[in-house]
């Protein structure tokens, strides 16, 4: 059904996937999130992907082949980038 939704979705760069691909890339977003926040820190696409790695993922045990299909990475090594030696 989800596929049937999306089959003719609108004018996107990948054509060749089954579902639309939504962009990340927009900085007003991250602004806004951090503004609802309380946040004074610049949030980055760079800080969502190294928070999702380490927080969301690696602490809660997901291996880091998984995390690095997730991230869509061709090569583990590239995963190991946003990892990092959690004292928990």
């Amino acid at each position: 059904m989800i596929i049937d939704k999306y089959k003719n979705p609108p004018q996107t760069n990948n054509q060749d996937k089954p579902l639309p691909f939504l962009s990340n890339q927009k900085k007003s977003y991250s602004k806004k999130v951090a503004d609802i926040c309380n946040i004074d820190k610049e949030l980055t696409f760079y800080i969502a992907r190294h928070t999702f790695a380490n927080t969301v993922t690696l602490t809660n045990d997901v291996l880091i082949e998984t995390l690095s299909k997730m991230l869509g990475h061709k090569n583990l090594r590239t995963a190991e980038h946003y990892t990092k030696v959690l004292d928990s």
